[in-house]
């Protein structure tokens, strides 16, 4: 039986098991399961979903690129965007290394039941700030803040909540449950 593991990493936690020395919070302090890997990443300032198996083509379906599996964001932004910056974001954005691959995008409510940040993020009293879900099918290095800041609209928080058929929802921060699969 394959084990897959979902967590509800919290800001500021690394997407892997040791620091070397650098004393910041890891997967260690939240996971003892021995034996398992994460499929993909979570930069230390995202939360939301992040899936770890002990199952090494598992993690290649997830993970690879070539698979295309969807992955749902949540973004909080600066500024409100009109449809004109949506259809951008919908047709790829030109980033420095190279177009994006198209992708979902909507302006969405604050997600409901969503856990407070450690640290808060900064508000400003005179910019407004929205929400937006974005759902791609490509993994780049800190791609969604890249997107949305391309498109005139800096990210403030982010929130990954779902990799293909699987969510963070019911988890709370810094949460986990094993599920199997077949």
């Amino acid at each position: 039986m394959t084990r897959l593991i979902l967590f509800n990493k919290p800001y500021g936690v690394l997407t892997q098991f040791t620091d070397r020395g650098q004393g910041r919070a890891t997967l260690a302090g939240y996971i003892p399961q021995p034996g398992i890997y994460v499929a993909g990443r979570l930069d230390l300032d995202s939360e939301g979903l992040l899936l770890l198996t002990d199952d090494g083509r598992l993690q290649t379906r997830i993970a690879d690129p070539r698979h295309k599996t969807p992955k749902v964001y949540w973004a909080q932004v600066e500024g409100i965007p009109d449809e004109g910056n949506l259809t951008k974001l919908r047709e790829g954005v030109l980033l420095n290394d190279g177009l994006t691959r198209p992708a979902q995008a909507r302006i969405i409510e604050e997600p409901e039941g969503l856990w407070p940040r450690d640290p808060p993020i900064r508000h400003r009293a005179k910019i407004p700030t929205s929400w937006l879900e974005l759902v791609l099918r490509e993994g780049r290095n800190r791609q969604v803040r890249r997107m949305t800041a391309a498109v005139g609209f800096p990210t403030l928080r982010l929130i990954r909540h779902a990799i293909g058929e699987w969510t963070c929802d019911g988890l709370s921060s810094g949460q986990w449950r094993e599920i199997n699969v077949l």
